[in-house]
């Protein structure tokens, strides 16, 4: 009962500031939120919508959920003023900082950690067992503006000795972490990076994948994804999206939503935990104003 009243009476605490007419956040002008490709669209698209009608009955405030076709899109919708709230991966959330000086808004939770890694998968029968032994071999990245699926990877082999681009063969960018765990179970390629453990997300198609497919080799921890803004979003409905994000995690069908969608479990506020991503991409001497996506 005193949960039941409770959500009530944060619901009715927003919807008294409900967005008037051709304000942002109202009827007229919903707040546009997009997501990266990360997983399968489709579920991710879906669940992106189901999350904006969630906030909307908790803040009154009008949210339009979609999908773009690669990280960095996201990045510049976001720079153009055409999305006002991103799901931004980490190095995608450090291009858009430098570039437009978006504003970060939460840090993804998931099992309770704010950080995750980054790994390098093979094929069970394919005799890959080291980094040392990919040299020259097919390998599929997720994403230029990927952390754990391409920038994180770089830096492991680099750490490790070796040249990227002189020690991998035919390299492709995939497009979502799915994507590559099937090009490697498919032979397409004959390694990739992906987040720990992107296999999880494909075991009910293949109930056979944890066999068939292998892990070589883990990056050093990740601060996870983020929710960020625009910096032109005004201050008072940047507060009333973080509050009501935080509020569907606390209710059972907003946290299940949120774990369906992107496998949050809370989230958290914190900038500083990017420095370790700004870092990675000054070791690889990236300048964050020409990164682009394919």
């Amino acid at each position: 009962m005193f949960r039941a009243v409770s959500i009530l009476i944060f619901s009715s605490f927003f919807w008294a500031g409900t967005a008037q007419a051709d304000e942002p956040g109202s009827a007229d002008r919903p707040l546009t939120m997009m997501f990266v490709p990360s997983g399968e669209a489709q579920v991710i698209l879906k669940g992106g919508e189901e999350i904006a009608r969630r906030l909307t009955a908790v803040t009154g405030l009008h949210f339009k959920a979609s999908i773009a076709t690669s990280y960095a899109a996201v990045v510049e919708a976001m720079g153009a003023g055409k999305v006002d709230i991103g799901w931004l991966t980490p190095f995608a959330y450090v291009l858009a900082k430098e570039r437009y000086g978006v504003e970060l808004l939460l840090i993804v939770q998931r099992f309770g950690s704010p950080f995750y890694r980054g790994q390098i998968v093979t094929r069970t029968d394919s005799g890959i067992r080291t980094l040392e032994d990919l040299k020259g071999k097919r390998f599929a990245f997720v994403d230029p503006a990927s952390t754990s699926g391409h920038l994180y990877i770089k830096t492991l082999l680099k750490s490790r000795g070796l040249s990227p681009e002189n020690h991998l063969g035919k390299t492709v960018f995939a497009g979502s972490h799915n994507a590559v765990v099937l090009s490697v179970l498919k032979g397409e390629v004959d390694a990739g990076a992906t987040y720990d453990d992107a296999r999880a997300e494909l075991v009910k198609s293949f109930p056979d994948i944890f066999e068939k497919i292998r892990v070589i080799a883990h990056t050093k921890d990740i601060p996870n994804d983020t929710v960020s803004v625009r910096k032109q979003l005004p201050a008072e409905i940047r507060e009333r999206i973080k509050e009501g994000l935080i509020h569907l995690t606390k209710i059972r069908e907003g946290s299940k939503v949120l774990k369906r969608t992107y496998g949050v479990s809370g989230f958290l506020d914190f900038d500083g935990l990017y420095d370790p991503v700004r870092e990675a991409g000054r070791l690889l001497n990236i300048d964050p104003t020409r990164v682009e996506g394919k």
